[in-house]
């Protein structure tokens, strides 16, 4: 393709621009999903939203698949729908609360004592909020941080551990959002928890990349999911419960949210 040809296809684009422009580059050339086929790849948070479309796409392209959530009926229906493109023993569904770190390990265990390995881990498990600043008891910001950093950071170094001692060039992905790039208003407890993911997820990069360790931040603006039914508000017993549809053309489709972050994965962007 020449210079021009490309200069003129990208303007073309960019009026519906719905990635940055690496990710939007990369869909284009770069690998496809399908070079993920036959890894084991790990999605917390997978009974809903971003992770049960991802999951979906991921078993469209034949990725063994661990699926875990609160939910294990809800987890058992997604697993349900692989009917066709997975065997039964390509997924494994573990329940569990990330916040209870004290069954990390043990899940761990589970993974690799059924797929005898584990490739990618999607650290995709968390919780969104809303409330003005001044109203936040700071119980929510404490709750906020066990579920959205710390369960994630507890998990991710049991795996980084496996794939050092291993000598594996692991992969991990994570969700984070826009709101861990710049301060989104009415929601101070969710966007400090996606910041400091970006703080200790940046410095594990530096720390491990020399050893194989690729690292994947991503940031989804507005998505059409269920997200905000759950969200927490300025009390623990509190909940924001906003019910967004799909018909609201400022929200990226989760379908289409998962197919930019497969596509980040498979070429391990960071």
């Amino acid at each position: 393709m020449s210079p021009k040809t490309f200069t003129s296809n990208i303007s073309l684009s960019t009026s519906i621009l719905d990635c940055d422009l690496q990710l939007f580059l990369y869909e284009k050339f770069g690998r496809p999903i399908s070079e993920l086929n036959g890894k084991v790849v790990w999605i917390t948070g997978a009974s809903s939203g971003i992770g049960e479309a991802l999951a979906y796409l991921l078993a469209s392209h034949g990725v063994k698949l661990v699926i875990s959530g609160t939910n294990e009926s809800r987890l058992r229906e997604v697993k349900e729908q692989f009917c066709g493109q997975l065997e039964e023993n390509d997924v494994l569904i573990l329940s569990f609360n990330i916040k209870d770190f004290s069954v990390h390990e043990k899940q761990f265990n589970a993974v690799i004592k059924h797929f005898q390995r584990l490739d990618i881990l999607v650290s995709n498990a968390g919780r969104s909020q809303r409330a003005s600043f001044e109203t936040i008891d700071i119980e929510v910001d404490k709750e906020m941080f066990d579920v959205n950093v710390f369960g994630l950071i507890n998990l991710t170094r049991i795996v980084l551990r496996y794939f050092l001692d291993n000598h594996m060039k692991g992969h991990f992905a994570v969700t984070s959002s826009t709101a861990g790039k710049l301060g989104v208003p009415n929601s101070g407890s969710y966007t400090a928890s996606k910041h400091a993911l970006h703080g200790y997820y940046e410095c594990l990069r530096v720390e491990a990349q020399s050893r194989g360790i690729s690292i994947t931040m991503l940031c989804p603006g507005p998505v059409f999911s269920r997200v905000l039914e759950n969200a927490m508000s300025n009390k623990l017993d509190s909940s924001h419960e906003v019910v967004t549809h799909s018909k609201d053309n400022k929200r990226l489709a989760t379908s289409r949210c998962a197919h930019l972050m497969a596509t980040a994965i498979a070429n391990t962007l960071d």
